[in-house]
């Protein structure tokens, strides 16, 4: 299962602080030997301030006690510079922490600059050090004092590139202390300012785009409605061209939130598309489920693709944390997952055959006989199923379904508009790409 897991492909397009989660999962997992896992941490941990979860990390790789002297002078330079970086933020925070005088400024409409300086001698200077101080916040796993002070940062920030890395910071810090309510509303402002900001280049709008949906993971299987949040998200065309181009394995996510979601059939449609058109640049288990049912018509290889996507998911660090926990809506995903995969094989093997053998059909959907007869019977009693079961001959009779014209038209109507749209959004991009360059 070490050949699927995608980490070395999603860490580089994370927050070093995000990829912990990553690799705990992993650990519990065993997918990976825990010395390498131990070894990843502590490369990681290197590059941040979080001292104490580096020695605790070095004792347990190493199997001492004892730590590195360097990393006890490490450990004494960065309480020295959090006090530092705390005392040249001190006068704002404080003036921040007094409600009183805070409130009374907002609702004079006075909280600006010019007033900040002329009554509390707070100015450019103060507000770099409150932005520095919640930045080494986040560095040193402070992440809800992180959050805080990042989103006072922004209520006083002029500076629009500064503004959206605290942004970012603040995303981050709401998804590691697995706030996800916040964490959504965050994730929604950075999508609005990246797809409404003039970039340098259109490259940095994509790659801004892909940081985006990777980080989006974490929400997206956590929230409620994450579900449906991550296709609309991924199946804008922006995104998906963006998915395309510079993460096609990300296909893995939105493949699986498309078989969990019923509700988004009409595009799942042009998503096969998508599936047949990037498969000589990522396939994996879930992404050749789809096709071996609707592109290749292939139920036998269906039926083993269907196992090896149980065991995808339960070691996804995404997926997984839902594959046995209670899902979107109190099921676990990987039942859900496997549910609706079987009605998938179900329905476009129904398509094909107008009289189907009931132990053929169980052998398609990995179920015995009795399970898949009860199977059938329940689909038919809660109406997903036009058929009947002749239990003299063992076959189900499908009633002949003929399309609706006027469904295929607006079906046609539809997809030709989605084009439209398509062609016309990317002619404006180039007009703005030119105009740029002049």
């Amino acid at each position: 299962m070490a050949n699927y897991d995608l980490t070395p492909r999603i860490a580089p397009n994370l927050d070093r602080h995000l990829v912990f989660p990553l690799l705990e999962f992993l650990q519990e997992r065993q997918l990976y030997p825990d010395q390498d896992i131990l070894r990843a941490k502590l490369e990681l941990l290197n590059q941040t301030n979080m001292v104490d979860y580096a020695m605790d990390i070095h004792r347990a790789f190493y199997h001492t006690e004892d730590v590195p002297q360097d990393m006890v002078d490490r450990r004494a330079e960065v309480v020295a510079r959090l006090k530092a970086l705390e005392e040249g933020a001190s006068p704002l925070v404080n003036f921040l922490q007094n409600e009183k005088a805070y409130q009374e400024l907002r609702a004079e409409k006075q909280y600006n600059l010019q007033m900040l300086n002329e009554r509390y001698q707070i100015g450019p200077e103060q507000i770099e050090a409150l932005y520095q101080y919640a930045k080494f916040q986040f560095e040193c796993g402070n992440y809800s004092g992180a959050a805080d002070y990042l989103y006072l940062y922004r209520t006083l920030c002029t500076n629009s590139e500064r503004s959206l890395s605290a942004l970012w910071g603040k995303l981050a810090a709401e998804i590691l202390m697995q706030n996800w309510d916040i964490a959504l509303e965050e994730l929604n402002r950075v999508k609005e300012i990246i797809d409404s900001k003039s970039f340098s280049s259109p490259l940095n709008q994509v790659q801004n785009r892909i940081w985006l949906m990777h980080w989006s993971l974490f929400i997206f299987f956590n929230h409620d409605n994450g579900r449906t949040q991550i296709i609309d998200l991924f199946n804008q065309d922006k995104y998906l061209n963006a998915i395309q181009t510079s993460a096609p394995h990300l296909l893995r996510y939105l493949a699986t939130a498309f078989v969990v979601n019923k509700r988004r059939r009409p595009q799942f449609k042009d998503f096969i598309k998508v599936i047949q058109q990037e498969q000589y640049s990522y396939e994996d288990p879930i992404t050749e489920f789809l096709a071996c049912v609707y592109v290749k018509y292939d139920f036998d290889a269906a039926q083993q693709k269907m196992r090896e996507c149980e065991e995808v998911i339960l070691n996804d660090p995404f997926l997984g944390k839902r594959a046995e926990e209670g899902n979107f809506a109190s099921v676990p995903l990987r039942d859900e997952f496997l549910e609706n995969a079987r009605l998938f094989i179900f329905e476009t093997y129904c398509r094909i055959h107008q009289r189907i053998d009931m132990g053929v059909l169980a052998e398609k959907l990995n179920l015995n006989y009795e399970e898949a007869e009860r199977w059938i019977v329940n689909l038919i009693r809660t109406s997903k199923l036009d058929a009947k079961i002749d239990s003299k001959t063992g076959t189900v009779l499908m009633e002949p379904n003929q399309p609706n014209v006027y469904e295929q038209l607006i079906d046609h109507t539809k997809a030709l508009s989605g084009r439209t749209y398509k062609l016309v959004s990317q002619l404006l991009e180039h007009a703005q790409t030119q105009q740029a360059a002049r």
